[in-house]
């Protein structure tokens, strides 16, 4: 008699971009072993997986930092995953060259309220200093350049592309970061369900990891295959965006890289945009 185990599914959340296609390669295409694991892979909108992580409605998904705090209770950061970006990052763009004093009053288009860019932006201009109306990231340059509104706080392959929308670049919020802090800015993670016990949830971030390995070591393949989600970009800005968001960072926070997500909480938190947390907790792998 033969005894047949059936796999678990998981339910794997992240952004149909290419750097998260880029990282979860191995994974969507058999080429890493999901062990024990059958992961379905769900692809959303960032500001969309922040709201269903509210619920926890994923097994793994990726996250904005900014709303880490509000799915704590629920969710725990994996150690491997993270988009940092390091002297570079979300923009604020507008159809003409503005200074940052002339942004404050002014309508800016945003990706969503739990996005770390707009976190970032709001630590820059202060809180309550602007309006904002929530567009769909991708929609964001055709928004501003239409005059739709005042300027526009652009993410993803927009921070490559928002010159072909002749939009001039305010200001880039990862260098503003650098600049004063000396830390990269901590973009986006991805999150376990604590539910899933300690033991599962290290065995689960092992082979997220195992996935983020294989594409850094097989990276022509896996950008090609990234390259399906490449809105408006060829094979080499799909290159460079790729490793402007899938390196060293990804495979670990390491002590820098948690350094700046507790430093970037803490600031929101004290402008009140995000609720304090005592301690973040990275799961390895």
């Amino acid at each position: 008699m033969t005894c047949t185990t059936t796999a678990r599914t998981l339910l794997l959340g992240h952004s149909p971009d290419p750097d998260d296609a880029f990282m979860f390669y191995g994974l969507a295409t058999g080429k890493v072993d999901p062990g024990r694991w059958r992961f379905e892979h769900v692809l959303q909108d960032i500001a969309t997986l922040n709201d269903r992580a509210l619920s926890g409605e994923l097994h793994i998904t990726a996250v904005s930092i900014h709303a880490y705090p509000a799915i704590a209770d629920r969710y725990a950061l994996t150690a491997c995953g993270s988009s940092m970006g390091d002297g570079y990052g979300p923009m604020l763009v507008a159809r003409t060259p503005l200074e940052i004093a002339d942004v404050r009053g002014l309508t800016i288009a945003v990706p969503g309220e739990t996005t770390t860019a707009f976190l970032a932006l709001n630590l820059l201009l202060g809180r309550g200093t602007f309006e904002h109306k929530v567009v769909m990231f991708d929609e964001i340059l055709s928004c501003v350049e239409r005059g739709d509104a005042d300027a526009g706080l652009i993410i993803h392959e927009g921070q490559l592309t928002y010159r072909n929308h002749n939009l001039h670049c305010i200001i880039d919020l990862g260098r503003w970061w650098k600049d004063q802090t000396k830390l990269p800015l901590p973009l986006g993670g991805n999150c376990i369900r604590r539910d899933l016990g300690d033991v599962n949830m290290r065995e689960i971030t092992a082979i997220l990891k195992r996935s983020i390995q294989y594409s850094l070591d097989h990276r022509e393949e896996a950008v090609a295959h990234a390259l399906q989600y490449a809105r408006d970009m060829g094979s080499e800005l799909a290159d460079r965006f790729v490793g402007m968001y899938v390196n060293d960072w990804t495979l670990d926070y390491g002590d820098t890289g948690r350094q700046a997500v507790r430093l970037l909480l803490k600031r929101g938190a004290e402008i009140g945009l995000v609720k304090p947390l005592d301690d973040i907790e990275f799961i390895e792998g």
